[in-house]
């Protein structure tokens, strides 16, 4: 009977969790398109490229097509000029001859994050005084540097970041990552914002403005953090400036990974966040709305074929309120389950636009116990693994590399 007040319990907490979070998703302007003709301030985009795939060319090619009325420079940075990636950028700086555009060589990295040291160091090449900073799987409606910008026209605001979606989901291990990202994610960074102001940053589209950066060190200040983009928006927002998120979604497209593959993304993903706020991941579990209901239904099913010995043994009262709680046990359970895949489904459809993801529902459930696991997990060790090279992440969110 304890057991059973106790699952409930966590069970129904976790089902007001995903209302919550279900409610401030539905509450944001997502995908809200909104230009100022009249505010179109210069910008220099920064991207850090390593490697390239199959969707690395039309990813870079959105940035040169963007329609937008104030100066842009591009800046690219790569570690040697063999990299295929340099072939691209090439390629794609002949085709858009007006750009002002330049591929800038960085052969000695100054920290463990080799992004971030890249990022370092073409920052300087600068001209402009608001820095617009993409991963280079990133890719953008021709319109979105217009709308995305339009926040800082706001005094105060220090940086603007973006939702992403991952668009590609091409294999069952990365429909599991597409609930996580393109339902969960970004429906918890709002609930979370209900409570507090926005006081990280969100690394694949980010707007900084020169100043802000400057106050905390520039890029150099991060080149040993795992988390990058995490510690430039909090150290931006301790010095007092605000952070927007933009109501534009960005794509993200990834190559095809399996099992393992996604595994190792999510624990490094989930070390990081416990480094990062150690109290609010701790508290995560209950956010794993799925895994208490199946916890409660498992547990509901079990005890019910031990009721059914019970029959024998006790009284007709006991037995009746004992069968009358697993009962109500069962029927919760398998409503909040249910409820799950209802809301994990309907944040995607709101996120993505589509409805690609449907034959893909069940997976909601499954998620939230492998995310279990890695909340787990990630409590047991500090060594992630990243672009193949293993890193022992230390308590203040740097990175050491092993050998």
């Amino acid at each position: 009977m304890i057991l059973s007040i106790i699952f409930g319990s966590l069970a129904l907490l976790s089902f007001a969790l995903l209302i919550w979070q279900w409610v401030a998703a539905r509450r944001f302007p997502l995908h809200h398109h909104a230009s100022d003709e009249s505010f179109a301030p210069a910008v220099t985009l920064l991207k850090s490229l390593k490697g390239a795939d199959a969707a690395t060319e039309d990813c870079l090619r959105s940035w040169f097509a963007q329609n937008y009325t104030g100066e842009v420079q591009i800046l690219f940075g790569v570690v040697s000029a063999e990299d295929p990636v340099c072939e691209i950028v090439r390629k794609l700086m002949q085709e858009f001859p007006q750009r002002d555009a330049q591929l800038v060589m960085v052969p000695q990295l100054i920290g463990a994050s080799a992004k971030v040291s890249k990022l370092a160091e073409i920052e300087k090449l600068a001209k402009h005084d608001i820095f617009v900073v993409s991963d280079a799987d990133v890719r953008v409606q021709s319109d979105f540097m217009a709308s995305a910008v339009v926040p800082l026209r706001e005094p105060g605001v220090g940086l603007i970041n973006c939702f992403y979606r991952l668009a590609n989901p091409s294999t069952l291990a990365m429909q599991w990552e597409a609930i996580a990202i393109n339902a969960d994610f970004w429906s918890h960074v709002l609930q979370s914002q209900t409570l507090n102001p926005l006081d990280f940053a969100l690394g694949a589209v980010m707007f900084v403005r020169r100043r802000p950066l400057e106050e905390i060190g520039g890029f150099k200040s991060l080149v040993n953090c795992l988390a990058d983009d995490y510690q430039l928006g909090n150290r931006i927002s301790r010095n007092g400036y605000r952070i927007m998120l933009s109501p534009i979604v960005v794509e993200c497209w990834d190559p095809p990974m399996g099992w393992r593959a996604v595994w190792r993304h999510q624990l490094r993903w989930a070390r990081t966040i416990r480094v990062c706020q150690p109290l609010p991941y701790f508290f995560s579990i209950l956010n794993n709305a799925g895994f208490w209901a199946l916890v409660l239904l498992i547990f509901g099913l079990v005890m019910t074929v031990r009721a059914s010995h019970l029959h024998f043994s006790t009284t007709r009262h006991v037995f009746d309120v004992w069968n009358l709680n697993l009962h109500i046990g069962l029927l919760c359970g398998g409503l909040f389950v249910i409820a799950r895949i209802i809301v994990a489904s309907n944040l995607q459809r709101r996120l993505t636009q589509s409805s690609g993801h449907r034959r893909y529902l069940w997976l909601a459930p499954v998620k939230d116990v492998l995310h279990t696991a890695i909340w787990l997990y990630a409590f047991v060790g500090n060594r992630i693994e990243w672009r193949g090279q293993m890193y022992h992440l230390r308590r203040d969110g740097t990175l050491v590399k092993k050998d």
